[in-house]
């Protein structure tokens, strides 16, 4: 059975993140042929067009991260009613100089937890257009806008509701199936390849 290699993106800077507490739950439902590794956000500079000419070293890391993934996830909160401003920044590093865009056919997965009862369901979709301009194929069903009860959670993202588990491991579950489908139907020699 193939690995894959997922980066994952943790939307909030905060050190009490609930969005880190499900991104460790996730990973510990994931089937046995994901691997995982965070792709960090927090040190990136604002960024500027006046970088494209000579990309600064924090960019260029991330950019490697992205495209040493074999597919990406998002795990963020919702702030006013859309995307956190550090994960919107790291888009923009990812997918600059123009033409060089890191996220294109990486499938993706996106979800979030929030404590209120949309569970981020505004910021994902105002998400869902910027990976769809990125080129970056997404899973979209099943759809988690998960409302976060501490009492659902430990702190190492153990999942104490078994309604809970069930609901994020058969997500977990699709994600891989996703994963799978999306590279296969982008092996070289598809339409839109060069040369083809």
């Amino acid at each position: 059975m193939m690995t894959y290699n997922i980066g994952y993106f943790v939307g909030s800077l905060s050190s009490k993140s609930i969005n880190r507490t499900v991104a460790k739950a996730l990973i510990g439902l994931a089937p046995h042929n994901l691997s995982f590794k965070e792709i960090p956000i927090k040190d990136l500079p604002l960024y500027s067009p006046d970088f494209d000419e000579d990309y600064p070293a924090e960019g260029t890391a991330l950019k490697q991260a992205i495209e040493s993934s074999d597919g990406l996830l998002f795990i963020a909160p919702e702030y006013n009613r859309s995307i956190p401003g550090a994960l919107k920044n790291a888009i923009d590093w990812g997918s600059r100089p123009w033409g060089t865009n890191s996220f294109a056919r990486k499938p993706t997965g996106l979800l979030g937890a929030s404590p209120g009862a949309i569970g981020t369901a505004v910021m994902q979709s105002n998400m869902r257009s910027v990976l769809s301009f990125l080129d970056a194929p997404q899973l979209n069903s099943p759809e988690v806008y998960l409302q976060y009860r501490e009492e659902d959670f430990g702190p190492e993202g153990e999942i104490l509701n078994p309604d809970t588990k069930k609901f994020l491991g058969h997500y977990m579950e699709e994600y891989t199936a996703f994963v799978e489908r999306v590279l296969d139907a982008s092996a070289a020699g598809h339409i839109g390849d060069a040369g083809v």
